[in-house]
This record gives C-alpha cells, sequence and structure tokens, in this order.
C-alpha cells in the first residue's frame, strides 16, 4: 500500500482528533503542564511539559497563563495528529475565532510541508483538517501591548533559546554586555550545557524539559505515518511561558534571513518554516492579540546571513571545541561527519577558519569524502532539493564554496574531491562572497537598541 493509500485509509478509520483539555500546577519553582488528546479509537496522549522559575515575577494572572498553556497545547497536538492525520480536529476547552482557526491551519499546513513531501502524500490546504470548538467558552478580551521599551542605563532583561549550535553563541556573546541575559534550553544535551557553561550563564538558564506520550512511540515503530514537524514554534510559545513567569521582557531567537528559503525549489515546502520571518511575524500578531503576555519575541539575526553569522563565530574561539549542530550524533554530543548538516556547517565555516582548526572541530577533511557528494550537490543546488536539515540558502553555501576554492588557491593547497568536482560543474553564484559579507536584510523586527548592537558587530568585522 502506498503512503499516500494509507494516508487515506487512516482518515477513514480514525475521523477525529480530540483536544480534550490540559491541566497545570504552577508554584515558586515552576510551571508543570500536561496536556490530554486522543485520536478516538486509537489511542490517548498525555504529553508534558515543566518549565522552571528563577527569576520569579511577583504577579501571575492566571486567566492568561491559562490561555498561554492552551496555545502550547495547540501547537502539541500536531506532533499526535500526524499519526493518523484525522480530517476532524476537535476543541472541546475553548472557543476559536474564525481568525484563530485559520491561523492555527496555515502553521500546521506549512510546518507539515516536509511530512507531506517525504511520506509522498498529496493534500490541500483546504481539505486537510476542520477545526470545530465545542466550547463556548469566549476569547479573553485585553488591550494589546506594544514591545517593551528600553529605558535610560537599564539593561533589557533578554532570553536567548540555546540549541548547542553557533548561532545561538553569537546571539549570547553580542547580547552579554548589553543586556540581562537568560538562556532557554528544551531537553538540554551535551552542546546546550557546556555553551551555556562557557558562556557563564548556567546560573542563568532555564532549563524546560518536554516529555512525549510513549504511545505515540509504540504507534510510530508499528508503521503510523510520521515525520517532520514545526518544533520552532513550540520554542515560540513556549518561551514566552518561560519569560512570562521569569519576568523576562524578550526573546530574543537566532534565526537568520536564509531560513525563508524553501528546501524544496519552486514549492512551499520548507524545513525551516517555523524559523522563517513568515512565521515569526505570524506569531507577534497572534501574541499580542490573543494572547497579550508582554513579552516580545524576535529573532536576533534575523537581517543576517548565514556567512555573516559565521564570520561572528570565527572569533568566538573558547566555544570550537563545544558547539555541535550535528543532528545524527547529538545523543552522543558529536559531530558524526558523514550528513548534510556537518557539510555545511563545515562549507559555512571554511571561509574563515585554518584547515587545523576545521580538523580539530570535525575531526575530518569533509571535503575529501566523495560519499558525501549529493548532500553537497543538494546544498549548491546542483540539485533541486536541499537537505531537509537547518542549512543556509542555496546562494551562500555557493558563495562560501567559491571564496574557499580561492582560499586553497593562495595558499597552493591542492583542491579535495568536492571542491574539484565543484569547480567542473560550472556553477555561479549568483551573490558574490564578498556583498554577502555586506548585505543586511530590512526584513526584521530589531528596536533601535538590538540593531545598533547588530551594526556595530558587523562594522567590527569590517574594521578587522
Amino acid at each position: 500500500m502506498s503512503r499516500q493509500d494509507f494516508y487515506k485509509k487512516c482518515r477513514e478509520d480514525y475521523p477525529t482528533f480530540t483536544y480534550q483539555g490540559f491541566s497545570y500546577d504552577l508554584d515558586e519553582s515552576g510551571i508543570s503542564m500536561t496536556f490530554d488528546f486522543s485520536i478516538d479509537g486509537l489511542s490517548e496522549f498525555h504529553p508534558t511539559w515543566y518549565i522552571p522559575r528563577i527569576n520569579p515575577v511577583d504577579e501571575i494572572k492566571t486567566d492568561l497563563i491559562e490561555d498561554m498553556v492552551f496555545s502550547l497545547g495547540m501547537v502539541e497536538l500536531i506532533s499526535y495528529w500526524k499519526i493518523a492525520c484525522p480530517p476532524t480536529v476537535i476543541i472541546k476547552d475553548r472557543a476559536l475565532t474564525a481568525e484563530q482557526i485559520g491561523w492555527w491551519k496555515k502553521l500546521y499546513f506549512n510546518g507539515l510541508g516536509e511530512f507531506y513531501y517525504t511520506n509522498g502524500i498529496s493534500e490541500e490546504f483546504e481539505d486537510f483538517m476542520t477545526i470545530t470548538c465545542e466550547s463556548s467558552k469566549p476569547t479573553r478580551s485585553f488591550t494589546p501591548k506594544d514591545a517593551p521599551k528600553i529605558m535610560g542605563n537599564k539593561k533589557p532583561s533578554v532570553m536567548v533559546p540555546v540549541g548547542g549550535g553557533k548561532d545561538s553563541v553569537v546571539s549570547i556573546e553580542l547580547l552579554k554586555d548589553k543586556a540581562d541575559v537568560n538562556c532557554y534550553v528544551i531537553n538540554s544535551r551535551g552542546a546546550t550545557d557546556s555553551t551555556v557553561q562557557v558562556a557563564e550563564l548556567t546560573e542563568k538558564t532555564i532549563y524546560a524539559k518536554r516529555t512525549l506520550d510513549k504511545n505515540m512511540l509504540d504507534l510510530n515503530a508499528k508503521g503510523f505515518l510520521n515525520g517532520h514537524t514545526p518544533f520552532s514554534a513550540l520554542v515560540a510559545f513556549s518561551s514566552i511561558i518561560a519569560g512570562y513567569i521569569n519576568n523576562l521582557d524578550f526573546v530574543a531567537l537566532s534565526n537568520e534571513s536564509s531560513a525563508n528559503e524553501s528546501t524544496v525549489l519552486d514549492s512551499y515546502v520548507n524545513h525551516q518554516y517555523s524559523k522563517s520571518f513568515e512565521f515569526e511575524s505570524d506569531f507577534r500578531s497572534y501574541e499580542r492579540n490573543y494572547i497579550g503576555s508582554g513579552v516580545f519575541y524576535f529573532s536576533f539575526l534575523r537581517p543576517l546571513s548565514e556567512l555573516q553569522i559565521a564570520m561572528l563565530f570565527s572569533r568566538f574561539k573558547k566555544y570550537h571545541g563545544i558547539f555541535k549542530s550535528c543532528n545524527v550524533g547529538s545523543k552522543q554530543d558529536i559531530w558524526c561527519g558523514h550528513c548534510p548538516k556537518c557539510l555545511f556547517v563545515y562549507i559555512i565555516l571554511s571561509p574563515y577558519l585554518s584547515l587545523e582548526e576545521l580538523d580539530a572541530i570535525f575531526g575530518k577533511r569533509l571535503f575529501e569524502d566523495e560519499t558525501l557528494m549529493e548532500d553537497f550537490d543538494k546544498l549548491c543546488g546542483i540539485l533541486p532539493e536541499k537537505p531537509f536539515e537547518c542549512v543556509g540558502s542555496r546562494d551562500e553555501v555557493n558563495a562560501s564554496i567559491t571564496e574557499t576554492i580561492s582560499k586553497y588557491a593562495a595558499r597552493q593547497i591542492a583542491l579535495p574531491a568536492l571542491l574539484m568536482h565543484y569547480q567542473d560543474s560550472a556553477v555561479v553564484p549568483s551573490v558574490p562572497f564578498a556583498k554577502y559579507i555586506k548585505q543586511y536584510s530590512k526584513e526584521h523586527a530589531l528596536n533601535d537598541y538590538f540593531e545598533s548592537i547588530i551594526k556595530d558587530a558587523l562594522a567590527n568585522e569590517g574594521n578587522n
């Protein structure tokens, strides 16, 4: 049976997904949350979250907390809905407006673009899901808040989500002298722990814990539908809870401009949809109009390209031995050296680091590994489909490779296999490396204070 046919059968056999409700317990130490979902006739699911309080706020608005927890559940449900993709979703606990329902459906459909594509499933936005609310509980009324003001010499309080890679390192290092920085980590691992330790922010790190329901894992093992979901949307909704209960003003993501590019050429399929500026803007609008926490969510690195972030990161050498972006090796806290993410990071750092420095990070010379040829071709656009990883744009990759080839030539180093292959392919970068280093995207939500930090960092690099 094809996955398309299996998808149709699942929807026929299990036509209803229900968000039954949620519960939470908030005290001085933190907030525990449990969500209650079911696929009628198949299984119940009760995933949990815990977010600690390290900077407690005196006054907590109960109705606001309930709306934030409910909304986190709305994101969490998609991980369980995708098991059988029931055509009807019933919300028991809230009455959503038509605008809210449209907002959630947009997130689900675009956030599941990779899921549909990799499973070989064809689906239309109009048909994939109907959301029905059984509660008459009205939407909470409140006056939307503007972004927090940065007044006088007082440093703004900023929470930086940390995943263990280079991007959050750059955000931390640029912000920590200009802001009161806290870190936010979901399900910590070696690289996240090492990052906050090197940054000397361990005591100012909010360690959240997300636990999946075992029934989902069991159904995945039995062959039910599985695939990518918009994890960064979970980061968004959970981070405003963390920010609110810890009395913080800003959540500063580290998503760059190239997160907007589709993974599959000329399609809406984007592995990084929930890291895109489109989602960031949509989230800010939803949070302001329907939640109103007062915590301002934005991506601090949004004006920058991956090449500029790599340039800045190359200066922060104390992190070079501990950062990790490899998903394959994440549990072992290693660079596997065999996946497209490892290859991308190797490519993007190559213009800035010596071969010896790259050896110390990756333990091998990836440009010599011909088994990575297909991933290499996907990254630079020789093949139309980028790897389904958080990687930079095709133009950035090409600019970086071209600069690296020039660097090899200047030092009279023989080109390794992948770079020789690239030369023979005659790919022409549409944006030269030198121009990329000076680019600055106007598509961002930084206020003047944060924008000045970014521009000063770029100016300092230009003077080096």
